[in-house]
């Protein structure tokens, strides 16, 4: 018996999305670090994609960007330590247009 979750590497890029994978992967790491480390940051932002050793992050608010960009640092870190993230040297955060 083999778990599904060790399954699905192979499988997402004997079916070429491997890049969508390793985002889903990315997304649900970076919610549940905003969740334990931004806890007011929760919900209220979303992780658009990994590019140039970057996190591209959009905020729903001015004051949700403010709260991600002083955690930055922290942020990264966890990231970069957790199962589904990747190191990035950089948190670039935007705020979604209205």
């Amino acid at each position: 018996m083999e778990r599904v979750g060790d399954l699905l590497p192979d499988t997402a890029r004997r079916l070429g999305l491997e890049r969508e994978y390793r985002l889903a992967r990315a997304t649900g790491t970076w919610e549940a670090l905003v969740g334990e480390r931004a806890p007011a940051a929760a919900g209220a932002c979303r992780l658009l994609g990994v590019e140039g050793g970057a996190l591209i992050v959009e905020a729903d608010a001015p004051i949700v960007a403010q709260e991600l960009r002083l955690r930055a640092t922290e942020l990264l870190a966890a990231f970069a330590a957790a199962p589904g993230g990747s190191p990035a040297a950089e948190l670039r955060v935007r705020v979604r247009r209205a």
